[in-house]
C-alpha cells in the first residue's frame, strides 16, 4: 500500500514539474519596455550586546523582575544614552540600570515627604545635602546618570567587581547587597535598547 501510494504522490510531482517546464509562464513580446529595477534600502540591526560582557561574572543570588511602563523604559534609554556620552560601555550601562531599579524602580522620584530617604530624590535616589547635585539636576535623568557614573569611573577595577560591589561603592547604601537580584533585568535591557 505504501508503494502504491508513494509512487502516485512522485507521479503527480512529475506531471506538475513537467507542465511548470512545458507550459512555463508566458515571456512578455516586448523585451524593450523593461523597467529599471530599484534599489531597496535595507536597514541592518547592529548585533546585540554580548551577554557574556554584559554579566560578566554571572548574576549573584535570586533575580527580581518588574514589567515596566513606558516612562520606565525611557528612563532605560536615557540612561544608556548618558552612558554612551559619558563614553562608558554597556556593562557600565548595565550597573546604572540595576542600581536605578533598586533605588526608584526606574522611576524618576521627587520628594516624597514622610516617605523619602532623607532628602533622595531621581532614579538613582541621590542626595543633594551629599553633593550628588541640585533637586533640579538630580531630577535630571542624563545629569543623575552621569553623576552616577562619573562616580563609578572613580571605583578601580570596578569592571572587574561583582554588579552590587560596584553600585554600592558608588551609593553607598544601607543595603548593599541588594543591587545584584536586578542584574539580569538590567543586562536584558541594555541588550534590547543599546542599539535602538
Amino acid at each position: 500500500m505504501n508503494t502504491i501510494m508513494r509512487k502516485s504522490v512522485l507521479g503527480i510531482a512529475g506531471l506538475a514539474f513537467a507542465g511548470g517546464i512545458f507550459a512555463g509562464p508566458a515571456m512578455h513580446a516586448d523585451t524593450t519596455s523593461v523597467e529599471a529595477v530599484k534599489p531597496v534600502a535595507v536597514t541592518v540591526q547592529a548585533d546585540k550586546p554580548d551577554m557574556g560582557k554584559l554579566v560578566p561574572h554571572g548574576v549573584q543570588g535570586e533575580q527580581s523582575r518588574i514589567d515596566l511602563n513606558d516612562e520606565q523604559v525611557e528612563n532605560v534609554k536615557a540612561i544608556i544614552a548618558a552612558t554612551k556620552k559619558s563614553d562608558m560601555d554597556e556593562r557600565a550601562a548595565v550597573v546604572a540600570i540595576a542600581t536605578s531599579l533598586q533605588e526608584s524602580k526606574l522611576e524618576n522620584l521627587g520628594h516624597l515627604g514622610e516617605r523619602n530617604d532623607h532628602d533622595s530624590q531621581g532614579l538613582f535616589q541621590q542626595r543633594p545635602s551629599s553633593g550628588w547635585g541640585t533637586v533640579e539636576q538630580i531630577t535630571d535623568p542624563e545629569y543623575s546618570t552621569k553623576a552616577f557614573l562619573k562616580g563609578l569611573k572613580q571605583v578601580d577595577g570596578w569592571q572587574d567587581m561583582p554588579l552590587t560591589k560596584a553600585a554600592q561603592t558608588v551609593q553607598v547604601s544601607a543595603y548593599p547587597f541588594h543591587y545584584a537580584q536586578w542584574e539580569q533585568q538590567a543586562a536584558d535591557l541594555v541588550a534590547e535598547h543599546w542599539n535602538s
